[in-house]
């Protein structure tokens, strides 16, 4: 399991308890929540790279495995290590060093 916030296991413990209570003002939550998602998964910018032949048909075979479209794929890895939520493999940065 990820590593988890305060915040996120005092979520987690209060559901498993069965005491999670929903917010007094829950539909305001809910708009706002989605107004957030919706900007996060805008697409409002193009931006072109240039990659080797080898890696495009690597990221299409793991995309078609994935059931995903290759950009989709390749904006989800871009965005996960932007967020800090992609981490680099330690055996592989040990290998670079």
């Amino acid at each position: 399991m990820p590593r988890m916030t305060k915040e996120e296991r005092e979520i987690l413990e209060a559901f498993e308890r069965g005491t999670l209570k929903r917010p007094r003002n829950r539909s305001v939550q809910l708009e706002k929540h989605r107004v957030y998602a919706a900007e996060t998964f805008r697409k409002d910018q193009r931006v072109n790279v240039r990659i080797s032949g080898r890696d495009l048909d690597a990221l299409r075979k793991r995309a078609l495995r994935e059931g995903i479209p290759y950009q989709t794929l390749i904006a989800s890895v871009l965005h996960k290590y932007v967020e800090g939520q992609l981490k680099p493999d330690e055996q592989v940065m040990a290998e670079h060093k």
